[in-house]
């Protein structure tokens, strides 16, 4: 690294180099050779530029920090294409276009960050008197040059590679060199982290300077697209997620065997690795500021100021909800708004504190700090107090017998004699007057059988009216479950501890908040739940991240420990674990509440066996906090392999059979999903889910009476992996039982020794035998080609999952794991997980790997030792590469970790549907609201709506509570309607590449728009099996119900992702 001194002493002759001379074969070269012989003209970081601002010196080279070329200045020709040649085949056209978007777009960038500079930053620093001092425009357009810098000389670079494009047709590799950098991830995070500070700023100038308000103003008139600064500003913050929606679509269109195709998989890697590491140091960034900002609310000799400054309080969520406060009827005596912080072992409420300043009446715009407002706590109480409260929930929630309940609104406590079903939980006693309607039901039918024993005939006594008085009881109730479903939706209930009364009983006191939507309860209700067991013993701390420092904590979103249970409920038996599925059902008798704090609706099957003796299965439900057993049973021999198979999709039936066949089938014939059981003694077995009552479909027998080692299903075979190298394929029939067991299997011999493991991709099949892998063809099994994992050929591979277009695996012995490409199966990574324990198991030299899963983009590897390791991996379609340390869990197994298994359950859509948008969907056809248009783009459009993987989710503080008009990308429209065609979308318009948030939503603090059209929410869990359970941490943590030697599970629960 460069001293800061020499920046400003190059030669002029360095200058003239430019792009002409040098630049773009510099850049190609150094694309090319790789990181190690960088471009004479890269950027280079300044060590103190970072960390302060200098207010008084205008000087362009101390404030960029980089080497003095004005890339302002730099004019290279624009990246055109040539005339497209003949003879392209569809997709080299589409993959034309595709870069002639990319072209358009970068060139947009760039001018848009030329815009900021010359059009807003240079001429307020120029103009006298200044309408903006030196040291706000400083930290408004805090790294915009170097942003711009970077894009210049990517833009140099895309030009050359733009004009051969027809000879080499490659991109990936250009984006990987230019995107890799750890100076890109710095200059943006600078540059995200300090964007609502930023806006701020801006505001209270704009309010506080008349002359800085008509400048904006006037800048936005004379530029040809009317967009404002806020509008100019917010495109850094898009622009990955733009690329990986074009990267994306690159890649779909290349085909395999082309030269770039492994180059972009790895672009989207790196795009994806830099949007995580944004997104997570935004994170922490907003983390800090708000406890600052609650800290600076708080006394400095309280109680609660010592807390929230001893650096071990994280926030978990904060969010400004409504707190509505209900009379003795049910009427809204008063709402008002709070600010609500959820930290990890304490609940935080504060008053957003406006204060005018003069006898108008006005807010003193002085007052208010740049990163939020003022609070006013509360109340503040321990996390463990809080309990959620939901309408008609009863018993369990509360000791009703010893609690007196207060509402947070009230003037005194209930009297002691007050019925407790007479406590008011918010809106009316509706699951009162729910149970009045049954009562009243009850009386009315037995009114109605005594009307029937009538001789004569009356005037409206007869069996006609009574009928109807039934139906409009039953109209009436099904109206109440609704409200009481409604209420539920959107409206938070907390029951918190306050102080005794004077006979010492406690009184505890009902908080109701309203929430912005469906979303945020699931979300508050969820993270309440784990906040609660990320305080139990076991994980304080549950992980450890292995860094330099030792000081890194293990973040929220990992994994809680949630619950540790015997495999087995028969404990006379020393039963062996052999595998786990989970089935999912989704059970729509659960509560709102229930649904966002219950582990992944469905039910778990755990298999195993006694050596020499039978097996054991044992279904455990999981529609609740920790599962339970519901039905086990016995079996001829030990299970060594299980696979779910759901039900065949719509796509796959429809091409299986004609609209005739299906109009003629036996509807109870249909297909539902089952689970299939491989044993040790050769049988395979074909179960029912447990809610069609778990009967045997179908058994047969592996050819040889093989052991069946391993199972997996494709659209045509059920494949069995045995023991002596055969790979069995039974095909899938149309019947109720959708695999033919009778009939004899097809079969492969892969090699002389057992298939250990297989992997299902979406046209082949990979199966191990050894140290060799084959590739089968999906639809034919034959063989497309195969390779060694490993050069020992004693070495066996054990463990295969794919993610993204790699394939992890782990092998018989040693503690590494390796990375192929599933196209190309080149061997493109190798960790060595030892290096990652060996701090939690000192002397330890000999640790092999046991099992492997991935799931949300964390690869959990567990060992013979008991420990699991976490590792990240991007989730999208490009290399699932290792690039971080990840984390150790401090528990574990006193064994080897014998599998691990993920549970995942799909919440019900209506869940999330508030009350208005269930009422416009019951508007009539003539009456429904238009829909909001879509992006020019059609083909994007769909891509954000269809995409689950564009991870750039800045979540950027709020500007709202400023006076003031509202920041928005675009002027707002005249009032008569008039100049809408200036105020047409652009392609470059910020608001349509909305990834998690409009940029509107993230300065104005209202609901998304994407967010009202979610239709699913993910719930996850992660469950291990081995020996007994083990807390590597030194302390005991709870004590284990069960023991060192028996079958155990570990569950641990995934925050909802929302």
């Amino acid at each position: 690294m460069l001293p800061s001194g020499v920046w400003g002493k190059r030669k002029p002759r360095d200058r003239r180099l430019g792009w002409v001379h040098g630049g773009a074969p510099g850049i190609m070269g150094a694309r090319q050779e790789g990181p190690r012989h960088p471009h004479p003209h890269a950027v280079i970081r300044c060590p103190s530029s970072s960390s302060s601002i200098s207010c008084s010196g205008d000087s362009e080279e101390e404030d960029m920090g980089l080497l003095e070329v004005s890339v302002t200045d730099i004019k290279p020709p624009a990246p055109e294409l040539g005339p497209m040649p003949d003879g392209l085949s569809p997709q080299q056209v589409v993959r034309r276009h595709i870069l002639g978007s990319i072209v358009q777009s970068e060139g947009s960038y760039v001018e848009s960050l030329k815009r900021i500079l010359q059009d807003y930053r240079n001429p307020l620093m120029e103009m006298e008197p200044k309408a903006l001092s030196a040291r706000k425009c400083q930290v408004v357009f805090l790294r915009v040059r170097e942003i711009l810098h970077l894009h210049s000389m990517f833009q140099i670079a895309l030009s050359s590679r733009v004009a051969e494009w027809d000879s080499t047709e490659k991109i990936g590799d250009l984006f990987v060199a230019s995107f890799s950098k750890s100076m890109v991830l710095d200059v943006y995070s600078d540059y995200v982290n300090n964007f609502t500070n930023a806006m701020c700023i801006i505001k209270k100038a704009c309010l506080t300077k008349p002359a800085f308000l008509e400048f904006l103003k006037r800048r936005q008139v004379c530029s040809p697209d009317r967009v404002t600064l806020y509008g100019l500003m917010v495109k850094p913050i898009q622009r990955f997620p733009q690329f990986i929606l074009l990267l994306q679509d690159m890649l779909k269109n290349t085909p395999r065997g082309h030269p770039d195709r492994l180059s972009l998989q790895l672009a989207l890697t790196e795009l994806e690795t830099l949007a995580e590491k944004l997104n997570e140091q935004k994170r922490l960034a907003d983390q800090v500021a708000e406890i600052q900002q609650l800290t600076k609310s708080v006394s400095d000799r309280s109680s609660l100021n010592k807390l929230l400054t001893s650096g071990q309080r994280q926030l978990l969520l904060c969010e400004t909800l409504t707190e509505t406060v209900y009379g003795d009827r049910g009427q809204l005596l008063k709402s008002k708004e709070r600010r609500v912080f959820l930290l990890n072992d304490m609940l935080v409420c504060a008053n957003i504190n406006f204060k005018p300043a003069n006898h108008r009446g006005q807010l003193e715009i002085s007052s208010l700090v740049p990163l939020g407002p003022k609070y006013v706590v509360k109340w503040n109480t321990a996390l463990p107090q809080v309990q959620v409260v939901e309408v008609g929930q009863d018993g369990g929630a509360y000791d009703k017998d010893n609690v007196l309940i207060q509402h947070a609104g009230a003037k005194k406590a209930s009297p002691a004699g007050q019925p407790q079903n007479k406590v008011y939980l918010g809106p009316p006693r509706l699951f009162q007057e729910l149970q009045d309607l049954q009562k009243d039901l009850a009386v009315v039918e037995q009114i109605s059988l005594l009307v029937g024993t009538l001789h004569g005939t009356y005037q409206n006594l007869n069996m006609t009216v009574a009928q109807d008085w039934c139906l409009a009881l039953q109209r009436l109730m099904r109206v109440k479950e609704e409200e009481i479903h409604s209420a539920n939706k959107c409206r938070l209930r907390l029951l918190l501890p306050g102080k005794p009364d004077k006979s010492g009983r406690p009184i505890s006191f009902m908080v109701v908040f309203i929430t912005p939507n469906p979303l945020s309860k699931i979300s508050w209700v969820n993270r309440l739940h784990l906040a609660k067991i990320g305080l139990r013993e076991e994980n304080q701390p549950g992980w450890l991240c292995p860094d330099e420092d030792r000081k890194s904590k293990a973040p929220f979103w990992c994994p809680i420990l949630a619950c540790c249970v015997p495999a087995f409920s028969s404990r006379a038996l020393s039963l062996q674990l052999g595998a786990l599925v989970h089935s999912p059902v989704n059970c729509p008798l659960l509560g709102f509440s229930a649904v966002s704090t219950s582990l992944p609706q469905g039910y778990l099957w755990v298999g195993g066996g006694q050596e020499g003796a039978g097996g054991q299965v044992e279904i455990f439900s999981l529609n609740r906090p920790s599962p339970r057993t519901v039905k086990s049973f016995s079996l001829a021999a030990p299970v060594l392999c299980m696979e779910y198979i759901p039900e065949p999709e719509e796509e796959e039936e429809e091409a299986e059979g004609s609209e005739e066949g299906r109009a003629t089938a036996d509807p109870s014939a249909a297909v539902h999903p089952t689970i299939c059981l491989g044993l040790q003694d050769g049988s395979i077995l074909l179960y029912g889910s447990v809610d069609t009552g778990t009967q045997c479909l179908a058994t047969c027998r592996s050819p040889g009476l093989q052991p069946v080692l391993c199972l997996r299903y494709s659209p045509s075979f059920l494949l069995a992996g045995l023991q002596d190298g055969t790979l069995a394929a039974y095909p899938r029939t149309s019947g109720g039982v959708p695999w033919d067991l009778e009939s004899p299997p097809t079969c492969l011999t892969i090699g002389p020794g057992p298939i250990r493991t297989l992997l299902s991709l979406e046209d082949a099949v990979w199966a191990s035998c050894g140290q060799r892998v084959t590739v089968l063809d999906c639809a034919t099994l034959q063989t497309q080609q195969s390779f060694e994992a490993h050069q020992d050929e004693a070495v066996s591979v054990t463990h295969m999952v794919k993610a993204g277009s790699g394939v992890w695996m782990a092998f018989s012995s040693g503690s590494s794991i390796r990375l192929f490409h599933t196209e190309t199966l080149e061997h493109l990574q190798e960790i060595n997980i030892a290096t990652r324990t060996t701090f939690l198991l000192p002397g330890q030299k000999h640790l092999c790997v046991t099992s492997l899963l991935i799931c949300q983009g964390l690869l959990w590897v567990g060992t013979d030792q008991g420990v699991i390791v976490l590792l990240p991996v991007p989730r999208l379609e490009g290399i699932p590469k290792i690039t971080g340390k990840g984390m150790v869990s401090l528990n574990g197994h006193c064994g080897p970790v014998a599998f691990l298994a993920v549970a995942t359950s799909i919440l019900a859509p209506d869940i999330l549907r508030s009350d208005q948008e269930e009422a416009e969907e019951d508007k009539p056809d003539g009456q429904a609201q238009e829909p909001v248009p879509a992006a020019p783009d059609s083909h994007a459009g769909r891509e954000l709506t269809r995409k689950k993987g564009i991870l750039l989710q800045y979540r950027l503080r709020s500007t709202a509570h400023l006076p003031g008009p509202l920041l928005s990308v675009r002027e707002p429209a005249p009032a008569d309607g008039s100049g809408s065609a200036a105020l047409e979308h652009s392609e470059e318009d910020g608001s349509i590449y909305e990834m998690a948030d409009d940029p509107d939503v993230w300065v104005r603090s209202r609901p998304c728009a994407r967010d009202a059209h979610r239709k699913e929410i993910c719930s996850v869990a992660i469950i291990s099996g081995g020996q007994g359970y083990r807390n590597f941490g030194g302390g005991s943590g709870r004590p284990a119900p069960c023991g060192e030697t028996d079958s155990t599970l570990l569950i641990w629960q995934v925050p909802l992702t929302l």
